[in-house]
C-alpha cells in the first residue's frame, strides 16, 4: 500500500564518513575527506563526500504516493491537465457495460447491481489511473450518491471507520521515527553488530527491519527513510553506483535481500503494514472475527515468517551473489556514526516510550478494554504534547488524508456490495464452480489463495488489491468449506508477501527500484522466484505450524 512519505533529514549531526578501495573479498578503510597528493604522482585530488547512512530525499515522482502506475502506464498527467483520456474512457465502459449489457441475476436487486457497476469501474480506475487513486475515488463515490444507488450518510459512513484512523496515525508514527533519527540509529546497530560481511550486513538490515516494524507501520517509510540511505551510503563508499557495471558489487544484491524480506517483516506483525488491519476488518464484516488479534496473528505468522526472513538474503546471496563479499571494516565506521550521533535524544527516548506504550497496548488491548485506534490516539497526542511531532508534521503528511480518503471509499462500497448480498452471490456462484471438480476444502484452498496472489501483478497498490478482492475471496473461501480464521490470516499474510512482485506492486518497490541498482527483468525475474520460494515455505512450515495451532 504504502507511499514515500516525509523523510525529512534526521536533526542528528551526521559527519561524512566513507569506503573506498573496495575489491573482491577486500576491506573497507576510510577515505581521507581533505584533498590530498598521490604519493607517487604528486597530483592533488578530493576524495568523494559520501554521507554515511544519512537519510535521503524521497524522489519527487513517488513522493507521497499511496499508487504507483502499473508497467506501460504513464506517469500522472501534470496539474491542471484533468484526466487521461482512454483510462478514463476504458474506466466508464467497465461501469456502464455492467450496468446495462450484462444481464442482472434475478437473484440479485437493481441496487446491488448498480453499486457493482460503479465498484467495478472504480478499480478499473485503481488500475489504469486515469486521475489520482483519491480523486478517483471521490468521484466513484460522487457517482453513487447522485445516482441514489447510497444515500450520502450510507456512502460517507466508512470514514468513521475505525481501522481507517488506526492506519492514517500509523503513517504520523513513521514520520516520528524518521523526524527523530531512532530508526536510523537502530538499523546502524545492526550493521555493527552484524556488518563484517555483505551477507551479514544484510542480515543486520533484515533483522533491523523486522525489529522496528511493529512500531513503524509503514513498508515505504521504512525502505525510503531508514534502508536505502544506508544500502546507498554503503554501496556508494564500496564504488557500488546505480546505473553502471559497479552496481553489482554490493548495492544491488542489498537492494533486492531487503526488497524480497520486507514482505516478511510486515507479514510478521499486525501493525507492521497498513493492509493488515484493512484485512482483519474486512474478515469481521463477513463474520469471522479473530480474538485478541495482534497475538493470534503474530502466533500464527512468526515461524514460517521467521523462517523466510533467515532463508530469503541466504537464497539471494546463491541466486544473485554480489561481487564484493567481505566488509570487515563495516562495522568499525558504523561505531564511529553511532559515536557522532551521541547519546540518545530526549525525542528518541520519548518516541521508544511511546511506542513501547502503544504495542503494549495493542497486545493486551482487549484484556484491558482499550481499542487499539484509541491506543494509537494516545500515543500520537502524547508525540504532539512532547513536541516529538508538531501539527504541521501531520498536516504535510499528505499520504496519510490521500490514505483516509480512497480507503473510506473502498471499505464503504466493499461494505455495501456485503450487506447487498452481491459477495455471497459471486461467492456462492465460485464454490458451485469450484465443488464441481469435487475439490476438497484445502484443494481450493491452495486453488483460491495462488489466484488472489497471482492477481496482484494487475495492481498498484496493495490496499486497492484488498479492496477490491479480499472480501470476495474470503467469502469465496468460506463458500469452500475453509475454515474461516485460516482463510482471513492466510489472504492477509499472502497480501504483505506479494508486494514484491514487481516494480509498481507496492509503495516500497517504487522506492527500491527507483534507486537504480536493481534492472526491471531482474525485478520480474527475483519477483517471482522469491514468490515461489515463500509459497513453499509458508505452505510447508504453516500446515505444520496452524494444525498445532489449531486453526484447522
Amino acid at each position: 500500500m504504502e507511499s514515500v512519505a516525509l523523510f525529512s533529514r534526521s536533526t542528528s549531526a551526521v559527519p561524512r564518513l566513507s569506503f573506498s578501495n573496495i575489491r573482491r573479498r577486500t576491506t573497507f578503510s576510510e577515505v581521507p575527506l581533505r584533498p590530498s597528493v598521490s604519493p607517487a604522482a604528486g597530483i592533488r585530488h578530493r576524495s568523494p563526500k559520501i554521507p554515511l547512512f544519512q537519510p535521503l530525499r524521497a524522489p519527487r515522482d513517488t513522493r507521497f504516493r499511496t499508487h504507483t502506475p502499473a508497467a506501460g502506464a504513464q506517469d500522472p498527467p501534470p496539474q491542471g491537465q484533468g484526466a487521461k483520456a482512454i483510462p478514463l474512457l476504458i474506466s466508464v465502459i467497465i461501469g456502464v457495460a455492467t450496468r446495462f449489457l450484462i444481464p442482472k441475476p434475478p437473484e440479485v436487486t437493481l441496487q446491488a447491481w448498480q453499486l457493482l457497476s460503479i465498484f467495478l469501474s472504480t478499480i478499473a480506475g485503481l488500475v489504469l489511473g486515469p486521475l489520482p487513486v483519491g480523486a478517483w475515488a471521490f468521484i466513484s463515490l460522487t457517482t453513487a450518491v447522485i445516482t441514489k444507488t447510497l444515500s450520502f450518510a450510507t456512502a460517507f459512513s466508512a470514514f468513521t471507520n475505525e481501522v481507517i484512523w488506526l492506519i492514517v496515525i500509523s503513517f504520523f508514527f513513521a514520520r516520528g521515527f524518521v523526524k527523530t533519527g531512532l530508526g536510523d540509529r537502530i538499523a546502524t546497530y545492526f550493521v555493527k553488530w552484524l556488518g563484517k560481511s555483505t551477507l551479514g550486513l544484510s542480515y543486520g538490515l533484515t533483522l533491523s527491519e523486522a525489529l522496528i516494524a511493529p512500531a513503524m507501520p509503514s513498508t515505504t517509510a521504512r525502505a525510503g527513510g531508514v534502508f536505502l540511505p544506508i544500502i546507498k551510503s554503503l554501496s556508494f563508499s564500496a564504488g557500488s553506483k546505480p546505473g553502471e557495471a559497479s552496481k553489482k558489487k554490493l548495492g544491488s544484491y542489498l537492494v533486492q535481500s531487503q526488497f524480497q524480506s520486507a514482505g516478511n517483516s510486515s507479514a510478521l506483525f499486525l501493525t507492521a503494514a497498513a493492509q493488515n488491519l484493512l484485512c482483519l476488518k474486512l474478515a469481521e464484516e463477513l463474520g469471522v472475527v479473530i480474538s485478541n488479534p495482534w497475538v493470534s496473528w503474530f502466533k500464527a505468522a512468526s515461524l514460517p515468517a521467521i523462517v523466510s526472513l533467515l532463508a530469503t538474503p541466504l537464497i539471494l546471496y546463491k541466486l544473485y551473489p554480489p561481487e564484493t563479499k567481505d566488509t570487515p571494516d563495516a562495522p568499525a565506521l558504523a561505531a564511529k556514526k553511532l559515536k557522532s550521533m551521541g547519546s540518545v535524544t530526549k525525542n528518541e527516548w520519548i518516541m521508544i516510550g511511546t511506542m513501547l506504550l502503544a504495542v503494549s497496548l495493542w497486545v493486551f488491548g482487549d484484556a484491558i478494554g482499550v481499542a487499539s485506534v484509541v491506543a494509537a490516539m494516545l500515543g500520537l497526542s502524547i508525540l504532539l504534547l512532547l513536541g516529538v511531532l508538531d501539527w504541521n508534521d501531520c498536516l504535510n503528511e499528505t499520504s496519510a488524508w490521500d490514505t483516509l480518503a480512497w480507503f473510506a471509499v473502498l471499505v464503504g462500497m466493499a461494505g455495501q456490495l456485503t450487506n447487498l448480498g452481491i459477495v455471497h452471490w459471486m461467492s456462492t456462484c465460485v464454490a458451485k464452480f469450484l465443488q464441481s471438480f469435487s475439490l476438497s476444502w484445502p484443494a481450493a484452498f491452495g486453488a483460491l489463495q495462488a489466484s488472489y496472489f497471482l492477481l496482484h501483478y494487475l495492481f498498484a497498490s496493495q490496499t486497492g488489491h484488498v479492496g477490491a478482492l479480499y472480501s470476495a475471496f474470503l467469502a469465496m473461501h468460506l463458500a469452500s468449506g475453509v475454515p474461516g480464521v485460516l482463510a482471513a490470516l492466510a489472504l492477509a499474510y499472502n497480501t504483505n508477501l506479494f508486494g514484491a512482485l514487481t516494480h509498481y506492486s507496492s509503495g516500497q518497490a517504487a522506492v527500491y527500484f527507483g534507486a537504480g541498482y536493481v534492472d526491471l527483468p531482474d525485478i520480474f525475474k527475483y519477483g517471482f522466484i522469491m514468490a515461489v520460494v515463500n509459497a513453499v515455505i509458508w505452505s510447508v512450515t504453516g500446515a505444520f505450524w496452524w494444525k498445532f495451532l489449531g486453526l484447522y
